[in-house]
C-alpha cells in the first residue's frame, strides 16, 4: 500500500513538472510574440514621426483631397460623362458644398496627431505582417513554409490595393453624397473635423481590411475549415451580401456607383474560391500520393 502511495506521489510530481514546463513554454511563446509586436510598433512609431515632417502635404493633399472637386476621382468621373453622355450629368461632380469646422480647443492638434498616426499604421502594416510571419514560421513544416512563402508580399499588396480603392473610390463617392445630401434647404451641412477624419479613416482602413479576404480564406482552407464547394454553393448569398455592403458604403441613388464598389468585391470572392480550390487540389494530391506509397 505504501509503495502505491509512493508511486502516486512520483507520478503526481512528474505531471506537475510537465504542466509547469508546458506553462513555461506557453509564456515563452507569449514573450517572443511580444518582442515581434514591439519591433513592429517601433517601426510604426518611426513612420508616424516621419509623417509629422510632411504634415502639410498629408493634411492638405491627402486628408482634404476627397473634399476638393478637383480630386482625381471626380475628374475621371467627369471625363466618363464626356465620353459616355448616357451615364448622366449627375455622375460628374463639380461641387461639394459643405463646411468643416473645429469645435474643440485642441481639435486641430488632435487632427494632426491622428492623421500622422493613421499614416504610420498604414505604412507599417507590411512590417507588422512580416513580424507575424517570423513568429509563425518556426511552427510550420517545410512544405507549408514553401506554400506560404509569399504571404507577406501578397497580404501587403492586397492591403494597399484596398487602401487605394477605399481612398480613391469609396471615400470620394461617400463624402460627396453625405456632404451634399440635405433633408431641407433650411439646414446647412456643417461637419466637425473629427467626423470628417473618422469617415476617411474608417472607409480607407476598412477597405484595406476587406481586401484581406483571400488571405483569410487561404488560412481557413489550410485549416480545413473552408472549402471551395461551400463557397460555390454560397455564391448567391454572397452576391446579395456584397450588393448590400456596396449600397451601404456608397449610399448614392445611381446604380453605377454601387456597381463600381461591388465589382472588386466580386473579384475578391472569386479569387478566394480559386485559392481554396488550389489548396484542396494540393491536399488531395498529397493524400493520393501517400495512399499509393502505402
Amino acid at each position: 500500500m505504501s509503495d502505491n502511495k509512493a508511486q502516486d506521489l512520483i507520478d503526481s510530481i512528474k505531471n506537475k513538472t510537465k504542466n509547469l514546463e508546458a506553462e513555461m513554454s506557453f509564456f515563452d511563446h507569449i514573450d517572443i510574440l511580444r518582442k515581434h509586436l514591439m519591433r513592429a510598433l517601433l517601426v510604426i512609431v518611426v513612420f508616424t514621426c516621419a509623417a509629422f515632417y510632411y504634415t502639410d502635404f498629408i493634411f492638405n493633399e491627402i486628408i482634404m483631397g476627397p473634399k476638393n472637386p478637383a480630386f482625381w476621382t471626380y475628374r475621371m468621373m467627369c471625363k466618363l460623362v464626356e465620353r459616355f453622355p448616357s451615364i448622366g450629368s449627375d455622375f460628374c461632380i463639380t461641387k461639394i458644398d459643405a463646411k468643416i469646422i473645429n469645435t474643440e480647443m485642441a481639435g486641430q492638434f488632435t487632427l494632426q496627431m491622428n492623421s500622422c498616426v493613421m499614416v504610420g499604421i498604414i505604412l507599417g502594416i507590411p512590417y507588422l505582417l512580416f513580424e507575424i510571419w517570423l513568429f509563425i514560421k518556426p511552427a510550420l513544416h517545410e512544405n507549408e513554409r514553401r506554400s506560404a512563402s509569399g504571404f507577406v508580399t501578397f497580404a501587403s499588396f492586397l492591403f494597399f490595393l484596398g487602401i487605394f480603392f477605399g481612398y480613391y473610390i469609396i471615400c470620394p463617392l461617400s463624402i460627396n453624397f453625405l456632404t451634399n445630401f440635405t433633408v431641407s434647404p433650411d439646414i446647412q451641412n456643417t461637419f466637425t473635423i473629427d467626423s470628417y477624419l473618422s469617415s476617411i479613416m474608417t472607409l480607407t482602413l476598412g477597405s484595406g481590411i476587406i481586401f484581406q479576404l483571400p488571405v483569410i480564406i487561404f488560412i481557413l482552407s489550410k485549416l480545413g475549415i473552408m472549402t471551395p464547394a461551400f463557397m460555390r454553393a454560397s455564391r448567391r448569398y454572397s452576391t446579395v451580401i456584397i450588393l448590400i455592403v456596396a449600397a451601404v458604403v456608397t449610399p448614392t441613388a445611381d446604380p453605377y456607383t454601387m456597381l463600381i464598389v461591388a465589382l472588386p468585391l466580386f473579384l475578391l470572392y472569386e479569387l478566394s474560391i480559386y485559392i481554396s480550390a488550389n489548396i484542396e487540389r494540393k491536399r488531395n494530391k498529397e493524400l493520393n500520393g501517400n495512399t499509393k506509397a502505402n
